[in-house]
């Protein structure tokens, strides 16, 4: 067995790009290989940030032998079939040809045998395919060739069993970039030629020629060195995950060096330094003992720079004046930015569009305050009016100078910019989380306001986006959909927050399609008259001045109950499909957000199936009722009677082509265990009935649990399908009833196992 070394060297890779690209080329070389029938042992791949690496190893050193064996005809059988056969089995005559005994008597077979070629000629097509296959999301093209990768490529190194792998990438209008047998190491500090025989080599010269060729390693050691130099400065190093893989992305050989700024920066808010070290600088940040944000950075470089040397200091200073910069730039923004009032701020989002088919932001801020405010009703201690007011002012930071220059802050200036200006602490905090919950690892928002805005700006984006069709298919989501909905379902269930979710749904359709509806009307004064009349003065010269903003006749706020909500008569069945729609969203993204609590999806199916149930934390009291019902011995035996009903009902009335009755004739019933069962069934559904009207779910099981012994003895002793048309008919309808009875908390048809 051998080893197949491959090296990719070119110049600077994307940090982003590499652990993909090297995932890649692992994925299309081994598919290659095993489509040439080279079975292989293992196969790793490695980036930095000049140069891809691959190793197989186990390869053989010769692809198998093969022998394609073509049928043809009978013995004796006409000479026209017999020279088709050995023409197009490439035979001179039958001499080359098997005869060999089938079940259908003697028939001609070809057997063409083929050795393996030896694997080095096969690599050195096989290699080329693959590097012209490396995907990436952008390329480029250098020099007179058309080629492109990433970044330009300069060698190639590759080796099979020891030996160079003779092979040459066509570049395009003559270029040519043959394989080679050597590699480079770091450009700076060691640029010196290596020639390894095997991965081991090659692995162990390039350490000793200053690079690491695994990521890994290098995150490792830039963790270890920054983690000594907080400590070292007395500081605490500020844990950034993503930063560290970038980084790593980004040296050959990580250095770690500490430099510093001028405390009079640390009057920005630390978001703001922060994501400028990082975003700009690929810096991390360190904080006092006491969570404070210190004047001191690390950075990471890609040179060896002895301590105490003036190499290390001239690198530091080089780094300190460029950060020096960046953060004069983002003092500037915050010190004018607070010049200008958020609420003054609201006007210019009326020139920001949110989507083509949606609107402005100043639309959307609209339909957001109504939303929240409607939502604010369902939620203990959400002031209506500090709602309103969040809402308006949550988009207001997009027109803000570090907003622009860090977009990645929006909400959070939002904030900062609200306290100065002397908002309450609800509002400004409301500003700040109406994003969140952004991901399963995200704070959820629990304060009134912020949950009431933030459940507002998620419920309309799905709305809006519903709407224009523009819904998440199988592999995209390029509006984070399906985000939206589990944040939804995150401040819901996380707030045990009793919402008619259907119902705001289909508000915030009916606001959406009214505001498009009265735009396009010419007569928007007299259609609007009785509508205007109901709205309090305040809210109407408040909406007559977003109005005048929007160049549209006239906006009225949508939920407020004063004004009444306007329904558009032929618009009605679309924005009601569009909430049930939407509902059944939901349904699918609740699964997925109670998969790693444990909880089954059929679960979930079985009470949504029941209809009319969008209060998700009713529902899920339901599910985890129904949870410990069906995992109890009562629970699982009576769903494996309810399928049999169930089984026996859809091939008899199929056999009958109607339906069975749905109430048995007590009258009709023969056996004691007839009697016995609609006695429980009765009796259980009463009290099933109770429960569910108390919200007692469990007890609504418990009902159900007693029916298991009757049911047992049911079908343990009596025939369904009996002789005697009117009986059988009348069984079949108790075998209904027990459908009936078990369905009003679950549609168990649903429920697996």
């Amino acid at each position: 067995m051998a080893e197949l070394l491959l090296e990719l060297a070119s110049e600077e890779i994307p940090a982003r790009m590499q652990a993909r690209a090297a995932e890649d080329l692992k994925r299309l070389v081994t598919e290659k290989l095993t489509a040439a029938k080279l079975d292989y042992a293992h196969a790793a791949a490695f980036a930095t940030p000049r140069r891809l690496a691959l190793v197989v190893k186990g390869l053989p050193k010769q692809q198998p032998d093969t022998a394609e064996e073509r049928k043809g005809p009978k013995e004796g059988a006409p000479d026209a079939a017999i020279q088709g056969f050995l023409k197009s089995a490439g035979l001179a005559s039958l001499d080359q040809a098997e005869l060999r005994e089938t079940d259908k008597g003697k028939v001609w077979f070809a057997v063409k045998k083929q050795a393996g070629r030896p694997t080095a000629e096969v690599l050195s097509d096989l290699l080329v395919q693959a590097i012209q296959a490396l995907p990436w999301p952008k390329s480029m093209r250098w020099g007179e060739g058309s080629f492109r990768w990433v970044r330009p490529l300069t060698s190639i190194l590759a080796r099979f069993d020891g030996k160079r792998v003779l092979g040459v990438l066509d570049l395009g209008n003559g270029g040519r970039l043959p394989f080679g047998d050597s590699a480079r190491g770091h450009e700076r500090l060691c640029p010196t030629t290596i020639t390894p025989v095997s991965f081991a080599d090659y692995r162990v010269e390039l350490e000793r020629a200053k690079v690491m060729l695994d990521p890994a390693k290098r995150r490792t050691r830039i963790a270890e060195q920054a983690q000594a130099a907080a400590e070292e400065a007395g500081l605490v190093l500020r844990q950034d995950a993503g930063l560290l893989d970038e980084v790593a992305g980004l040296v050959e050989w990580p250095v770690v060096l500490t430099g510093g700024f001028e405390e009079e920066f640390l009057s920005v808010p630390p978001e703001i330094l922060v994501t400028s070290m990082r975003a700009h600088q690929k810096y991390f940040a360190l904080e006092k003992p006491d969570g404070s944000l210190a004047n001191r950075f690390l950075l990471v470089a890609n040179v060896e720079a002895p301590a105490g040397g003036q190499r290390r200091a001239n690198i530091v200073a080089g780094n300190e004046r460029v950060l020096r910069a960046r953060l004069s730039d983002a003092k500037f923004f915050w010190d004018q930015d607070r010049k200008t009032p958020l609420i003054d701020r609201v006007p210019a989002l009326v020139d920001i569009v949110f989507h083509a088919k949606l609107g402005t932001l100043d639309q959307r801020v609209d339909r957001i305050a109504a939303l929240a405010a409607e939502i604010a009703r369902h939620i203990e201690g959400a002031d209506a009016a500090l709602v309103r007011q969040a809402a308006r002012l949550c988009k207001a930071d997009l027109t803000t100078g570090v907003v622009g220059e860090f977009p990645e802050l929006q909400g959070i200036m939002g904030r900062y910019y609200a306290l100065a200006d002397g908002e309450p602490a609800a509002v400004a905090d409301a500003i700040a989380e109406h994003y969140a919950p952004k991901g399963p690892d995200d704070r959820c928002p629990t304060a009134p306001v912020s949950v009431a805005v933030a459940l507002a700006e998620k419920l309309d984006t799905l709305v809006g986006f519903w709407s224009i069709d523009e819904k998440p298919t199988g592999s995209k989501d390029p509006f984070a959909l399906r985000r939206a909905a589990l944040g939804v379902i995150r401040l819901i269930l996380e707030n045990d927050l009793r919402l008619p979710l259907q119902g705001l749904l289909a508000q915030a359709a009916n606001a959406l399609a009214t505001e498009r509806y009265y735009e396009t009307r010419a007569e928007v004064a007299d259609e609007l008259a009785e509508v205007r009349s109901l709205i309090p003065a305040d809210l109407l010269a408040e909406a007559s001045k977003r109005a005048e903003r929007n160049q549209r006749a006239f906006v009225f706020d949508w939920a407020d109950p004063a004004s009444g909500l306007a329904i558009i008569p032929e618009r009605r069945q679309e924005y009601e499909g569009l909430a049930t729609s939407l509902l059944a969203f939901f349904a699918d993204r609740l699964k997925v957000a109670l998969k790693d609590r444990g909880v089954r999806h059929d679960l979930v199916s079985a009470v949504f199936a029941l209809g009319g149930e969008d209060d998700l934390v009713r529902l899920m009291a339901r599910v985890e009722a129904l949870k410990g019902f069906v995992g109890s011995a009562d629970g699982a035996n009576l769903l494996a009677a309810y399928k049999r009903a169930n089984n026996i009902l859809r091939i008899e009335e199929k056999k009958d082509g109607k339906p069975a009755g749905a109430t048995p004739d007590q009258h009709l019933f023969q056996q004691h265990e007839e009697q016995a069962l609609w006695q429980a069934l009765q009796g259980a559904s009463s009290v099933a009935k109770l429960a569910l009207g108390r919200q007692d779910f469990t007890g609504a099981m418990g009902a159900l649990a007693a029916l298991r012994h009757p049911v047992d003895a049911f079908f343990d002793k009596v025939l369904v399908n009996a002789p005697e048309t009117q009986l059988r008919a009348n069984r079949l309808a108790l075998l209904k009833s027990i459908q009936a009875t078990l369905d009003q908390v679950a549609k168990f048809e649903l429920v697996e196992g």
